[in-house]
């Protein structure tokens, strides 16, 4: 991307002044390549994991036990993004955070690479606290780079992360995944190692071009506050050591005494979380009417997760059992299914943000509630598709690739109108003394939907057979069609959010 860096006229004091990257701070391109490679890193682990866990090579689990452990992963990975944003927040700030998850992420993939079952869900947990770190930060990065939210180019910078963003969740996939399932699973984690190796090492080369503002610590903890969180950590850290000690120890330990804490902390914490906010009597009438309404846009949100994260579990899976890979009689990995979702979205997503535009301009743009139920109505659809190929295979026939790729579509388009959507209408909505908070509750929504998974498939609960996707199509539908009928109402709670 260095070619890309061209002199331009900025504002004196600008961050990257002088260089730019297609016309932005310079910093914007370390933040970029960055995110790239770390997403990189991530979206091919992520299209290896649920194969890995079920093949006969790798770990040979039950369908059902893969879908746990990759859904509650996925809760932990957003879970763990609101602690991710209270560290740099109050201890390291956000850059030196970001470096930090960087090497963490680097050390969990590394720890997949190990052909050891046991050091396995080790290297799982320090990637998902990795992610979790780096997730609450590394776009908190590209708002510093401009002069605050009404600087021009602000919005056309954040699109560009985002193509960042879908181009290494594109790659990765056909790199990491062909690798993975063809050559040796453990290479493909190796791969990923490298990959967030090579966007580390873009970061820590480049950081120079960001903004001062990313090495603050905004609200540092006093020496007081110190002590008193190490204290607890400690604490907790030791409660756990001796309980797992224990159980262990006993003989009566299995993977449902991690995933099922874990599971259940995933939906309780989202919660208490918003319980909490509910309650703080320093939110003025307003505030606490904007945050009744954003509770429909929360649960509606955990809803379209749960089906949508289904994505690279469920229906991997039963691509990988189930499903003819192969396009004009040319076979290709499971794992390549993930990378039309991404691709999708570069391509669709500016169709979208024109369309909005459009309608805005002629007052005729959807309000926040009804794209909400568009999206729950479109993934409940890709689910009502997803009936067809089990029906087929239930025939005892493959089922063709295109039935896959239909219903990623279906999806994608779903996403486009919930993903965007809801990041933007949680910073409207946010209470001011929850700002830096509020993105982090966002992710718990991803948390909840995905732990009520993890949840099901703990249960026993076979998530590809007809009654039970027939039966998730039913929930999205019948949400999206609530959420329409009480959209009025929502938008009286909104107050002047629109």
């Amino acid at each position: 991307m260095a070619s890309s860096l061209t002199k331009d006229s900025v504002r004196p004091g600008t961050p990257g002044s002088g260089k730019t990257f297609f016309g932005h701070p310079r910093g914007l391109a370390t933040l970029f390549m960055t995110e790239m490679w770390e997403r990189f890193s991530y979206y091919g682990m992520r299209a290896l994991l649920p194969l890995y866990l079920v093949a006969p090579g790798g770990l040979h689990l039950s369908a059902s036990t893969a879908t746990a452990i990759y859904s509650v992963y996925l809760s932990l990975v957003y879970l763990l993004a609101l602690p991710g944003g209270w560290f740099a927040d109050r201890v390291l700030g956000p850059r030196k955070t970001v470096a930090v998850a960087g090497a963490v992420i680097m050390l969990g993939h590394l720890t997949l690479a190990l052909p050891n079952a046991g050091t396995f869900y080790a290297g799982l947990g320090l990637v998902a606290i990795g992610s979790g770190l780096l997730k609450a930060n590394i776009s908190t990065m590209v708002g510093h780079l401009y002069d605050g939210p009404d600087d021009p180019r602000r919005d056309g910078g954040f699109t560009l992360f985002y193509i960042g963003i879908n181009m290494g969740a594109f790659a990765a996939p056909l790199v990491i995944g062909t690798i993975g399932e063809n050559v040796n699973w453990h290479l493909g984690f190796a791969l990923a190692a490298l990959g967030m190796a090579l966007g580390l090492a873009q970061f820590l080369l480049g950081s120079r071009h960001l903004s001062s503002r990313s090495d603050a610590v905004p609200t540092p903890l006093s020496a007081q506050e110190k002590a008193t969180t190490l204290r607890k950590a400690a604490f907790w850290a030791a409660v756990a050591i001796v309980f797992y000690a224990v159980v262990g120890v006993s003989g009566v330990y299995t993977l449902n005494w991690l995933l099922v804490p874990i599971t259940v902390a995933g939906l309780v914490i989202p919660v208490l979380v918003i319980a909490r906010m509910k309650r703080d009597e320093e939110l003025d009438r307003a505030e606490q009417s904007k945050l009744t309404a954003y509770v429909w846009f929360f649960v509606a949100a955990a809803v379209f997760w749960m089906i949508y994260d289904q994505g690279g579990s469920t229906l991997s899976l039963f691509a990988d059992s189930s499903a003819e890979n192969s396009v004009f009689g040319w076979d290709f990995p499971v794992s390549w299914y993930q990378s039309v979702n991404p691709v999708l979205i570069m391509a669709l997503a500016p169709l979208f943000a024109w369309a909005w535009l459009a309608l805005a301009r002629r007052g005729k743009e959807p309000s926040t509630a009804t794209k909400f139920s568009m999206g729950l109505v479109l993934i409940g659809a890709s689910f009502f598709l997803f009936l067809a190929p089990l029906s087929i295979a239930e025939g005892g026939h493959k089922a063709a690739a295109l039935w896959l790729a239909a219903i990623y579509f279906v999806q994608t388009v779903g996403e486009l109108t919930v993903s965007p959507v809801g990041l933007s209408v949680t910073t409207k909505m946010a209470p001011a003394k929850y700002a830096s908070q509020m993105m982090g509750v966002w992710f718990l929504a991803v948390t909840a939907g995905d732990a009520t998974t993890g949840l099901l498939s703990i249960a026993g609960v076979d998530l590809d057979k007809t009654g039970i996707v027939a039966l998730e199509a039913v929930l999205a539908v019948v949400a999206g069609v609530a959420v329409w009928m009480y959209r009025k109402k929502v938008k009286e709670l909104m107050g002047d959010v629109h």
